[in-house]
């Protein structure tokens, strides 16, 4: 797979290699990753990488652009079709930098904005204060309820009255909910702030018509382009028509240069692969799979922040075991399993030793790994979280792992 590096560079050749063999061999439950396929990796593998090209199709910089400037526009349009979109841009370089840009065009520094709390299942570019958005705006942060764990619409909508923000940025990374995107755009209405949406986690659920589309509600909606939309490593911005030269100056001149044209190609593809039955079969299971394992965690005496999910995404609280979040999934990873220790909403611990782990279902889903063994992937987290200091323990259930990871093709993958 790595022969042309091999030669010119056995050392990465070599990294390169192992770490497919992990992808490969390893359970992954990072609820941001995926397998792209085959023709989404050949795209950013592409000759593409070779271009520069500044500026929009048909208003380029640099000469030479022929076909870059149909592959964006492919790309365009392609994403505009699946969401539903008045407008896409798709030259972010993920989505961070999409939010950043958004900010840019639609805010002036020190305004108000409002969003999700980072220890609540909000994003670092929603305002929390280490962040640009929360360094050079005066960010409000909202939360969700102690008891339910959920969203408290009333006390956002309280809010936004009082702090009467610019800009309302609704969206999450570790809220395993549906978020109620008719009430943010009634909310934002109320005290004239944008609404945008940021979808990254849910872009892929929401293609396959599996979870709420913002799309036509917001002023503009941000995602990453891999996650559950399976495609290359990026972000896109769509938005109202009338708002589509405020995204795209702030895209480029504003915050970036040439695009990186591999991954517009990468994109182009996965928006393809997003409109098949194939697509729609995996995002279907990648909720199966997330409520069978949220299922066989809590029969195992796991709790479920929020009780369970509507998404790819549960957040899990291991304390009732006696252990940490980082305990947990420090052991997982040593047995095959991989996640990320995560907060809890009002966690008593710190975040870099927190309450929880977050796990995700979309790269097993992409695998073609079914609902009917979650139970058994439960039963192997318990196992290992049961006997956190019994390394024989958690190296039998890493070699279970190898074994069952073998029965199920790495998408994209060869070794």
């Amino acid at each position: 797979m790595f022969d042309a590096i091999r030669s010119q560079d056995p050392e990465i050749a070599s990294l390169l290699e192992k770490e497919s063999q992990r992808q490969v061999n390893t359970i992954r439950l990072i609820a941001s990753e995926n397998y792209s396929s085959s023709a989404v990796q050949q795209a950013v593998g592409s000759p593409l990488s070779n271009k520069y090209s500044e500026g929009y199709p048909g208003k380029r910089y640099y000469e030479g652009q022929e076909y870059i400037d149909q592959i964006e526009t492919l790309a365009i349009e392609r994403i505009k079709k699946v969401f539903g979109a008045e407008h896409a841009n798709v030259q972010p370089y993920s989505g961070s930098p999409a939010n950043l840009e958004v900010y840019f065009a639609l805010v002036e520094l020190h305004d108000v904005t409002m969003g999700l709390g980072l220890p609540h299942g909000g994003h670092l570019t929603h305002g929390w204060k280490v962040n640009f958005s929360g360094k050079f705006y005066n960010p409000v942060q909202f939360s969700v309820t102690n008891d339910t764990e959920l969203l408290d619409y009333a006390e956002i909508r309280r809010l936004a009255r009082e702090n009467k923000p610019k800009m309302i940025m609704a969206g999450i990374t570790a809220y395993p909910r549906i978020v109620d995107w008719d009430i943010f755009r009634e909310i934002a209405d109320e005290v004239g702030a944008y609404f945008v949406a940021d979808v990254a986690h849910v872009s892929g659920l929401i293609a396959a018509g599996l979870y709420p589309n913002p799309v036509p509600l917001a002023d503009v909606v941000t995602s990453t382009t891999h996650k559950t939309f399976r495609g290359p490593r990026g972000g896109m911005i769509m938005c109202k028509e009338e708002l589509a030269a405020k995204i795209d100056r702030a895209v480029f001149p504003g915050l970036q240069g040439g695009p990186h044209n591999n991954t517009t190609a990468g994109i182009a593809v996965a928006a393809q692969e997003a409109t098949t039955q194939d697509f729609k079969d995996y995002a279907q299971r990648i909720l199966d799979n997330a409520k069978a394992l949220g299922e066989g965690l809590a029969s195992r005496g796991y709790r479920l922040v929020t009780g369970g999910t509507d998404t790819h995404m549960l957040v899990v609280d291991v304390t009732p075991k006696g252990i940490s979040g980082r305990q947990a999934s420090q052991a997982l990873d040593r047995a095959g399993i991989v996640c990320n220790f995560n907060s809890i909403p009002y966690d008593p611990r710190k975040p870099f030793d927190p309450s929880g782990i977050r796990v995700g279902t979309a790269a097993i889903s992409s695998r073609g790994i079914g609902a009917d063994e979650m139970d058994k992937l439960a039963g192997w987290m318990d196992r290992v979280l049961s006997n956190l200091d019994d390394e024989k323990v958690i190296e039998s259930v890493r070699k279970d792992v190898q074994a069952f990871a073998s029965s199920y093709p790495a998408p994209g993958i060869t070794i």
